[in-house]
């Protein structure tokens, strides 16, 4: 289990979660199959599929937890076709015109006969709550699916103190000076890949892929008033990944390095892997998370 996305959110207040108190209140919010007239379903799974009933996995102080949603996948191609024959039923049959009401409603009609009928598309989403060290990540590169999560997290333990970082430096401002001073902040190494992206006018964007990014090129784009939105990086020679202006992570990947290290540690047993991988990204989130708000100037005090 390693997290391809970083979304993360700091803690607002000390809290003090156990495995049983999360037990018990994930119990009443498990994921349950889509009845035959419901669109979607959506609660907690284990983990791993090694771990029976149980739907939290600690490791290392942090609490690995996964939520899983059924779609039921009507096409709108059918829906539309089916309406359209219906309409044109009853306007030649009645000799009336069909408005707009009631083609809603008809829509409707359409789509609870089509339900029973109609495929499952489900969808898994893991976040590592780290109550000692304040922060909670979600493993999404989107931010209405992370919000989803929380929100069904909240409703379980009734309140959940959590907020986006807000930094006192600009991210996009602080980028763009990285790629202008090598070396500005030595724990992160700029990587050959970046997105720049025009302030002004139309907001004109250039991607970057596979050039030394401290070149006079790039440099003439950020003189010209661009700046970065995107900046591929590595961190302590440990992880890789790139970084976007709203401090989200994507396409997280461990190192050689690291990789070599995870995989002699890794046993045979699939827990035990879940368990040496679990401890390992806490460790290194741990690490890069107070690094990351500090390079933006740190954390705006409320």
């Amino acid at each position: 289990m390693w997290f391809k996305n970083i979304l993360f959110y700091r803690f607002t207040e000390q809290v003090n979660y156990s495995v049983e108190q999360l037990q018990e209140a994930f119990t009443e919010h498990c994921f349950t199959p889509c009845k035959s007239q419901e669109l979607s379903r959506y609660g907690w799974v284990p983990p791993h599929q090694n771990m029976g009933e149980n739907l939290i996995f600690q490791s290392a102080g942090a609490f690995l937890i996964t939520a899983q949603k059924e779609d039921k996948l009507v096409p709108s191609a059918v829906i539309n076709q089916q309406l359209k024959d219906k309409i044109a039923i009853i306007e030649k049959n009645e000799a009336r015109k069909v408005y707009r009401k009631e083609q809603l409603t008809m829509k409707d009609e359409i789509v609870l006969d089509l339900l029973p009928r109609a495929f499952s598309k489900y969808s898994q989403t893991s976040a590592l709550i780290v109550p000692q060290h304040g922060f909670i990540a979600v493993d999404s590169a989107n931010f209405a699916k992370a919000e989803e999560l929380l929100s069904l997290l909240r409703n379980c333990l009734d309140t959940l103190p959590v907020k986006l970082p807000d930094v006192n430096h600009s991210p996009g401002v602080m980028m763009s000076q990285w790629l202008l001073q090598e070396n500005l902040i030595p724990q992160f190494k700029c990587l050959e890949e970046c997105e720049l992206k025009e302030l002004s006018g139309e907001g004109a964007v250039i991607k970057v892929k596979g050039q030394d990014l401290q070149c006079d090129e790039i440099t003439m784009h950020l003189d010209a008033g661009k700046q970065v939105t995107k900046l591929a990086l590595e961190w302590d020679e440990t992880l890789s990944f790139m970084l976007h202006e709203d401090l989200s992570i994507k396409r997280l990947k461990p190192t050689d390095q690291l990789s070599t290290e995870m995989n002699e540690e890794n046993d045979e047993d699939p827990l035990t892997r879940l368990d040496s991988d679990t401890a390992r990204l806490t460790l290194e989130l741990q690490r890069l998370l107070p690094q990351l708000l500090e390079a933006f100037g740190g954390e705006v005090k409320r």
